[in-house]
């Protein structure tokens, strides 16, 4: 690496760090998605939240639309609704890096 590729990676690194610092905890008493399951292609197909429950992903749009759902945000794109984490600057927590159920 050079020093350039050094630095951004620095500054990468210090930047998840105070993401992970700063991000909340769930006051709200609200649901979070805590695994998924995939199909084979690699898409979420279902979720399990923090209480147990397992969602269908039609299920749990409609949820996070509704507001059920802490963390996450429903946004339209390829004509369709799509599910996807808050963005928060920490990788760990994104939907496609949560374990598998």
């Amino acid at each position: 690496m050079n020093q350039f590729e050094d630095a951004y990676e620095q500054y990468k690194l210090q930047g998840t760090q105070q993401a992970k610092k700063e991000q909340p905890t769930n006051h709200s008493g609200k649901e979070e998605i805590i695994a998924v399951r995939k199909n084979e292609n690699g898409n979420i197909i279902a979720v399990k939240t923090s209480s147990g429950r397992e969602l269908d992903y039609p299920t749990a749009l409609s949820e996070a639309k509704s507001g059920k759902l802490e963390n996450v945000d429903v946004f339209h794109k390829y004509g369709r609704d799509i599910l996807r984490s808050e963005p928060d600057g920490i990788k760990e927590n994104n939907l496609d890096e949560l374990p598998e159920f």
